[in-house]
């Protein structure tokens, strides 16, 4: 059993991978539609919540625990340690067949990650962090980047994101949109440089950006919501205002353009 809480995060994605991939290849995991337009889950979904369930909890029992796949209760709010789960971020992906979607485990202390690991098995890419040790993909350390004018900036984000009435001033014209699926990966291509900050504006479930966020800001990145608040978790509704992250200036620059 990992003594460090990273190193079993990292060795709990590295399985549920496993698991998923053989669903992916098959090609043939039973998919249906959530209740309430939540959205479809796979058994390939099921699976992995139920072998990260196990494991996680098996290693440690005295940690509270919330899944997008598993029923919630109250009582992880009175735990001072939370496993945060997403068993794959973007569904839709996996369904599709593309490769691009993701497993995102965190662990968050008195609403602040701690440890986190996001891993696409389909690109061999584990993003891990734990807090004031630094951010990793594979191993290597990654980073922000440096640009600081949003004018230049490429920023991730879904379309709708970019509709005039979010901005004041309406949509800024120069900044260059990008887009993928997984937001648990968004969050993380940020963290890994390749793009400059990322945001999304709609209420967001904490499952898909626990562990991205710790990523984030072990790469030197400010994260926040939509209003530029610090992002808090294992809330009652487990939900931020949106998210938005870049390095200081691109943050501070985004979060003041946004009505």
């Amino acid at each position: 059993m990992p003594g460090r809480d990273l190193d079993l995060l990292c060795e709990a994605a590295r399985a549920a991978g496993a698991i998923a991939r053989r669903f992916f290849t098959a090609g043939n995991a039973e998919t249906w539609d959530k209740p309430d337009d939540a959205g479809p889950v796979t058994e390939a979904d099921l699976a992995v919540n139920g072998m990260l369930s196990s494991e996680l909890r098996g290693a440690r029992p005295d940690y509270g625990w919330l899944s997008e796949e598993t029923e919630d209760g109250a009582s992880r709010l009175a735990d001072e340690r939370v496993f945060i789960i997403d068993p794959i971020d973007g569904t839709r992906s996996f369904i599709a067949g593309e490769n691009a979607w993701a497993h995102s485990l965190a662990i968050v202390e008195k609403g602040e990650v701690v440890a986190g690991a996001v891993f696409l098995p389909m690109l061999d890419k584990l993003y891990a962090a734990e807090r004031g040790g630094g951010a990793t993909l594979n191993g290597a350390p990654i980073t922000v980047t440096g640009q600081g004018d949003l004018s230049a900036a490429t920023v991730l984000s879904a379309k709708p994101n970019f509709a005039p009435h979010h901005w004041q001033g309406g949509t800024p014209p120069e900044v260059q949109r990008a887009y993928r699926p997984s937001l648990a990966y968004r969050l993380c291509l940020v963290a890994e440089g390749r793009f400059d900050a990322m945001l999304t504006l709609r209420p967001t479930w904490e499952w898909d950006i626990a562990a991205g966020d710790l990523i984030l800001r072990e790469a030197g990145a400010v994260t926040g919501d939509r209003k530029g608040r610090d992002l808090r978790f294992n809330n009652r509704l487990p939900q931020v205002d949106g998210v938005v992250a870049g390095n200081p200036a691109l943050h501070e620059a985004l979060t003041e353009a946004l009505a």
